[in-house]
Order: structure tokens, then sequence, then C-alpha cells
């Protein structure tokens, strides 16, 4: 009883203990399980029309893009512009995806596996895969089915597995390289169709074909006299504020912007110093000595040159004209250089010279994806049967195992360089040492490669030079001490007021007002810029930043604010409208002067005008530039109305006053046909509506872009 007593005088601080206690369970296990949903918000980078895609996603889709980038172009690694161009892209296809997804899937539209079937593989192959290099036939120059239909043979799961583990990196790789292409083709005929149902809502009729037709094929010939603009200073023309406001509130729409951010910002040149130029010097002429007098001419090109050393015979023709001039007087082991230009040191040796065939051209019946034992036997078997008269195309459809198979193994014409680069020296070796007709055998990463010489171009003069080029860059001394300097400047002069006021004075070009937005990749034209938008729109007015280091120069930004999204303020486009406007009112001026003459000729209006009378042939409606003139599309329009001999009243262009008049007019006799006038117009409303349709989708959409957080 005592005991439940005491229980019972404590139930008030119990019922306490336990409340808290579990509300520590609760709180902790909504946090634990919120971690997750904060994460994911944090991983958000962007939302389209409701849609949420998370940073895996999208840089997964940036790899998967930089390696096809990379597999067509032969890089191994890509540039960081390139890179910027592919996360814009993969961005732009992400959003236009969400949106043509969305409107066709209320239209129930869709791509069938029938129809993407038809497309890679059946009998209408779309035109992405019938441009491919890789499927077309070298001797014809047109795409050839077989090539095709034998690289997804190649490339099927089941075929990948019986290959050696190198080569099944490389099948799943071109496996990988086609299933990106493949969903590509689905996703361009999903917007085929769409945009061709729009487009087949508009058809042109017989009004729009005759008025267009006579547009292009009614020409006039003028004479014209001109008062330019500028023969009116701007300071006698006056431009009221509410005037700009005015123009402002018609032009408005065309001033729509994102967030952007005001900035200011030095940039300093990493520059080479006078001693970095000098001990550039002493060692460019410390490596000519060594070059003369050694034999190791590989591996000093290697060691000390930003060019590898090719063990290769170069002709002529694949030489630059400084290479060409010292290699076709030279003897060799003479030295060219060092000569200096644009920062670089360049020097030449030419090491050997020779009289050979320039190209070879090659077949080969490659072996691969068997025990080494098997593919030596096999390779011997065919050497042998070869020797005996088999037929060297037909041994190579039967045996060989990549796509040239299906062309008799013909590889086409190779150089020395191209077959060293492209396969490896044995290969380069083999290929020039073996006799027409006749067959080597040649090991590379590949496999095994029978290959034979089919033709050989005639003998030339062929060079191996030693090419050694050395940039002068700066040392770590000289890029510590631009550093250490501009560093002491910015704490030094720590506020906006005291940037601008003393950057001028320390020797620094204080760049002010650039607005940027989240999209823009670089500030200005300097390269690599990114971080330092990045950073701009992480902060607020009056941060400075420190300093980033942006490719080869310096960067330090200080926030001058912040513009909100909507419209720009009417401030920021002042000068250009006021500009618009004085233009405007110098044409009303020169006009009212002019037509207060009552002039009856264009020799009077160019006296009056203080200018001279010019002609012009085969102006008319469809004009974008008239020679001479320029882009005047009001002039283009009163030309092509104007009647014949008769001096126009003045007419106020974009870049001055214009009198003409029209002393003749034809056509180009071309036959009018409504039917195809019509056929023309559709075409082209078909291919504008296509853009404007999907353009129009994307701009409508509702998306959310956070990629300023993490590119």
């Amino acid at each position: 009883m005592a005991t439940l007593e005491k229980i019972r005088s404590k139930a008030g601080l119990l019922v306490l203990v336990v409340g808290v206690a579990l509300f520590a369970f609760i709180i902790g296990d909504f946090l634990n399980s919120g971690s997750t949903y904060f994460r994911q918000s944090q991983e958000k980078i962007a939302e389209i029309e409701g849609e949420v895609v998370h940073i895996q996603d999208y840089q997964a889709r940036i790899d998967e893009m930089s390696e096809m980038y990379k597999m067509q172009s032969g890089s191994t690694s890509l540039p960081e512009e390139v890179m910027t161009q592919i996360r814009q892209s993969v961005f732009d296809a992400m959003v236009q995806e969400v949106v043509l997804d969305n409107a066709t899937e209320k239209l129930g539209m869709v791509v069938s596996a029938e129809e993407l079937f038809d497309m890679v593989q059946g009998e209408n192959i779309s035109p992405l895969i019938q441009q491919m290099q890789m499927f077309t036939n070298p001797q014809t120059g047109v795409f050839d089915k077989a090539a095709l239909l034998n690289f997804l043979k190649q490339i099927d799961a089941d075929n990948i597995s019986s290959y050696p583990v190198e080569q099944q990196a490389q099948l799943l790789q071109a496996r990988n390289f086609w299933l990106f292409w493949e969903k590509n083709i689905k996703r361009q005929r999903l917007e085929q169709k769409y945009t061709m149902l729009l487009s087949k809502a508009v058809s042109a009729n017989s009004l729009e074909a005759k008025d267009a037709f006579e547009a292009g094929n009614v020409n006039s010939d003028i004479v014209y006299a001109m008062q330019s603009y500028a023969t009116i200073p701007d300071s006698t023309i006056e431009v009221s504020q509410s005037e700009i406001e005015r123009l402002y509130n018609q032009r408005k729409e065309l001033y729509k912007q994102k967030e952007s951010k005001v900035i200011d910002y030095i940039a300093v040149d990493i520059r080479p110093s006078k001693e970095d130029y000098d001990n550039a010097q002493a060692d460019i002429e410390s490596v000519k000595e060594e070059l003369a007098t050694s034999n190791r001419v590989a591996d000093i090109v290697n060691e000390y040159s930003e060019v590898p050393y090719i063990d290769a015979f170069f002709s002529e023709k694949a030489l630059d004209a400084e290479m060409k001039q010292f290699a076709t007087t030279a003897q060799v082991g003479d030295i060219y250089g060092p000569v200096f230009d644009n920062d670089k040191y360049r020097m030449f040796k030419l090491v050997d010279k020779t009289k050979a065939p320039d190209s070879v051209k090659v077949s080969h019946i490659m072996l691969a994806g068997k025990p080494e034992a098997e593919l030596k036997a096999l390779a011997d078997s065919l050497v042998g049967a070869l020797k005996g008269g088999a037929d060297f195309a037909t041994l190579a459809k039967e045996h060989s195992v990549d796509q040239a198979a299906e062309n008799g193994g013909e590889l086409g014409w190779f150089t020395e360089a191209t077959a060293l680069r492209g396969v490896n020296e044995d290969f380069k070796n083999a290929v020039f040492s073996t006799a027409i007709n006749e067959v080597s055998v040649v090991k590379s990463m590949y496999g095994t490669h029978i290959v034979k010489v089919t033709e050989k171009t005639a003998n030339v003069d062929k060079y191996k030079i030693a090419d050694i080029d050395m940039t002068v860059s700066p040392s770590s001394k000289t890029y510590s001490n631009i550093y250490n300097e501009l560093n002491q400047f910015v704490s030094q002069n720590n506020t906006m007021e005291k940037l601008e006021e003393n950057a001028k004075e320390a020797g620094y070009n204080l760049i002010s007002g650039v607005s940027i937005t989240a999209d823009n990749q670089m500030l200005g034209s300097i390269q690599n810029s990114r971080p330092v938008i990045r950073w701009a729109f992480q902060n607020g007015k009056g941060s400075i930043s420190e300093i980033f280091e942006c490719e080869d120069q310096f960067v330090v930004a200080a926030v001058e604010g912040t513009i909100p999204e909507g419209y720009r303020p009417v401030d920021r486009v002042a000068t250009t409208l006021r500009a618009e406007l004085i233009a405007q009112k110098k044409g009303d001026k020169i006009a009212q002067e002019l037509s207060a003459k009552n002039l009856t000729t264009v020799d009077a209006y160019a006296q009056a005008m203080n200018s001279s009378v010019d002609s012009v042939k085969f102006v008319n409606f469809d004009t974008r530039r008239i020679s001479g003139i320029g882009i005047e599309p009001k002039l283009n329009a009163l030309v092509s109305m104007a009647p014949v001999d008769q001096v126009s009243a003045p007419v106020k262009g974009n870049n001055g006053v214009y009198v003409f008049k029209v002393y003749a007019r034809n056509n180009e006799n071309k036959e009018y046909n409504a039917a195809d006038e019509i056929r023309l117009l559709n075409s082209a409303n078909a291919y504008r509506i296509g853009f404007q349709a999907i353009q129009s989708l994307v701009n409508n959409a509702d998306v959310e872009d956070n990629r300023i957080r993490f590119y």
C-alpha cells in the first residue's frame, strides 16, 4: 500500500516524464523520417510542371551525353565550355520531354514498339541512323543496312558475354551508345507526330499563295536618296522621361526577365613575368643543345614538348607551312629554331627522311573472343589458306568479328600516323612493310589481325620530325605574386565604395553594373567563370567575394544588388529607348522639312538632303537586306507597292529618311502554280509551327530551376 501511495503522490511527475519521453520518441522519429524529406529537398535541382528532378538523375543524363560526345569526337576528356553546353542541352531536353509527354498523353499519342522496331532495323530506318558514318558503306558512301544489323548482332547481350573481358567493356560501351540514340529516335518520332498534327490544322489558301508568289518574284529597280539620322546632333533632340516611360510600357513584354544580380568585378590576367620569359629562353636553349647531341629524341620531345613524339614519317601535305619549309630544305640532324611567337617557343629536328608510299589501303580479318592458343591456330590456318589461293573477302565475312567483315574486311586507306594512332606501332610497321596482296599477322588490344595490303600510293619524300612546342607559363612565384597583390588590395578595400574609389589608382580595372542571371555560364568573356556567378546568387548586396581563379585570370566580384524576377526596370533600358525615340524624332523632323519643300525629283531631294542619288536593283517584298542600304522593311514594302516612275514621299526608315522612284519593274517569268505555291507555304508553315509549338509548351511550363545551387 505504501508503495502505491508513493506512486499516486508522484503521478503528476510520472505523467510528465512519460509525456516527455513519448514526445522525444515521436519528434525523433519525425526528424529521422523528415531527414529524408529535407535531403530530397536539398537534392532537387529542378521542378518541371510539378515533376521533381533530382541531382542524381540530372547528373546521370549529363554523364550519359558526355560519354556519347567522347565516343563520337574521340576525346578522352571534355573542356569546361563543352560540359557547359552539355549541361544546358540536357536540361532543355528534360524540360521538353516533360511538357511533350504531358501534351501527347492527353491526346493518347504514343510510339509503339512496332514503330520503334521499324525505325531502327525495319523497312523505314530513321534518318538519324542512316547518317551515322559507322553504318555507311565506304565504297558507295551510302547507308548499309547489313552493317547496322551486324552491329546490332554484335552488341546483343548474349553475344557480348561470349567475348573476353576487355572486349566486353568495348561492346558494352557500343551498346550504351546505341541505346542512347534509340531513346532519342523514339523521342524524335513522338515530337514529329505532335507537330505534324498541329501543322495539319493550318493550311494556306489561294489568296495567300498568290500574294507569296508575287512578293518573291516581282522585283523593282529604284533610284533613291537618303539623309542619315547622324546628320542631326543628338543634343538638339529633346526626349522627356514620360516619353521614355510610354515607350517602355508599349514594349514591356520584351523586358520580361528572370531574377538577376548586378555586380562589379575586377579581372586580373595571370601572365608570365620577365623572369619567366628569361627562364623559358634559357630552358629552350638547353633543350636545343640536348636535342643536338643526344640520340634520345623521343624521350626529349615527350619530356619537354606539349606535342608528343610521333614515330612516323609524314609527307609534305601533312606538314604545316613552317614545318614543311624546314623539312624540305634540311639535312638529317638539322635543327630549326627555337622561334618565339605568341608566348610559345617552337623548335624542330629532322630525325630521318625516306622515299615511300604516303598511304596504303588495307583489309583485315580480326580474330577475337577465343583463348590465345585457339586464335593462333586459327590465324595460322587462315594464313595457310590465303597463301593457297583462298579468297580474302570470303574468309573475312566468315571469320572476322568486326563490322568491316561485311565489306570483305576492307578498312580503307592509312598513313603511318593514322595506322599508329588507330591501332598500334606493330600494325603501322606491318602494313607499310608488307607487299601488295601479301598478308601479315599483327596483334593489338582488339585481337589478332590478319592484314592484307591491297594498294599503295606512289613513293614520295617523307620526313620524321621531332617537334618541340614550349609555351611560356607563369611560374608559381609569379602566380603567388599576382594573387598576393590582389588579395592585399581587396583586404584593404573591403567595401564597394573603397573598391570603386581605389581600383584605378592600384592599377586594376573595375567593371561596374554588370547584370547576370542564373542561366549565364560566363562572366563576360572570362573562361570558367561560372563559380563567380554561383557566388553572386548566394550572396547579398555589398558582399565581396574571395579571389576566384578562372582559367588564366583572377576575379574578385562585389554584389551591387538584386533585380527580382519580372520586368527589367525602366532605368535599365532607358538608354536604348532614348536612342530609339531620338531616331524617331529625327525622322519626323527630316520628313517634315523635306515635305514642306514640295520637291518633284529624286535629284532635288538629294540636293536638299546634302546627299547623292544612288540606285539598287531587284528589290522585292521578301528582300531581307537591300544591297547598299541594309535592313529597311518599311522601304521594302513601299517599293513593292509604288507605281513606276513616281517619286515617293519621304520614308522614315531605321537608319535615315529615304526618297525613291521605281524606274523599272519585272518578274522572274516563273509560271504561277497555285498548288505548288500552297504546298511550299504549307511546308514552311509546318516547320515554323512545329518549332513554335514545342517552344510554346516550354515557355508556358511551370519550371523551377535550382541548378545555380549545384553548377
